[in-house]
């Protein structure tokens, strides 16, 4: 009985250890994305700008809004120790789990601190409403995403360039629209996968194709929709690798 119950504790202890991170073990790839000691996170119940998402301030600028989302999500956790519960695997990318991740000292989560901050939006139907108090909080004040204009990150990975509804203190739509779906996206630093929205892959249910800088098509590729960092990246955003990349 005893060696079952040490052999408990230890099982226990070595998942705690799994789930937190001590400062050198964590990657803030997204604001809504976190790998913690080689497990890649997607936070549960919120969505966040994608990394190459282009928003517009207050002024009407355009303005990184993925980028700086998460900037500051990686400066809110510093150096402090991250843990997440995992809740199972991603059903849109199975090679991540869903987690409820939190920063030592916080009594929120991460989840809830970012729609707080106005740097991500309520997500249902994983969210079930939980986030949307704190969304409408954010909006009435305009902070974060809500001082400019932008669309829901959901929008933006499905290239709902006609349809989605514009967010936030936008000007004339069609201005707006130009920005938040580029139609010559500039790079971001190191992440120098091109991907473009193509009808031809969407019809067959992806979200695009992405090329690497080793394919055929790569340099003739102008028009870039989307920028990557990684294939898991493209692969996780429902891009399909082109087929002018060799085997």
């Amino acid at each position: 009985m005893l060696r079952t119950v040490v052999l408990i504790a230890l099982v226990t202890m070595c998942a705690l250890a799994a789930n937190t991170s001590n400062g050198t073990d964590l990657l803030v790839k997204e604001a809504d994305i976190l790998k913690l000691n080689g497990t890649t996170y997607r936070l549960d119940g919120m969505d966040a700008p994608e990394l190459d998402q282009v928003c517009l301030d207050e002024h009407g600028a355009g303005w990184r809004c993925g980028a700086d989302a998460r900037d500051r999500l990686t400066e809110h956790i510093g150096t402090r120790d991250v843990r997440c519960d995992d809740r199972g695997a991603d059903a849109a990318y199975r090679e991540r789990r869903i987690g409820i991740c939190t920063v030592e000292g916080d009594s929120s989560t991460i989840n809830q601190w970012l729609v707080r901050e106005g740097l991500a939006l309520n997500f249902d139907p994983y969210a079930r409403g939980r986030y949307q108090g704190d969304q409408a909080d954010e909006q009435e004040n305009r902070r974060g995403l809500w001082k400019g204009c932008f669309v829901a990150p959901w929008d933006f990975r499905h290239w709902r360039k006609r349809t989605a509804p514009l967010m936030g203190s936008c000007p004339d739509a069609a201005t707006a629209r130009n920005v938040v779906f580029p139609d010559d996206a500039e790079m971001p630093p190191e992440c120098s996968i091109k991907g473009t929205a193509a009808v031809r892959a969407r019809i067959t249910g992806y979200g695009g194709i992405y090329h690497l800088e080793g394919c055929r098509s790569y340099r003739t590729v102008r028009r870039v929709n989307r920028w990557f960092c990684s294939e898991e990246d493209a692969k996780a955003a429902g891009f399909r690798k082109a087929f002018t990349c060799s085997r």
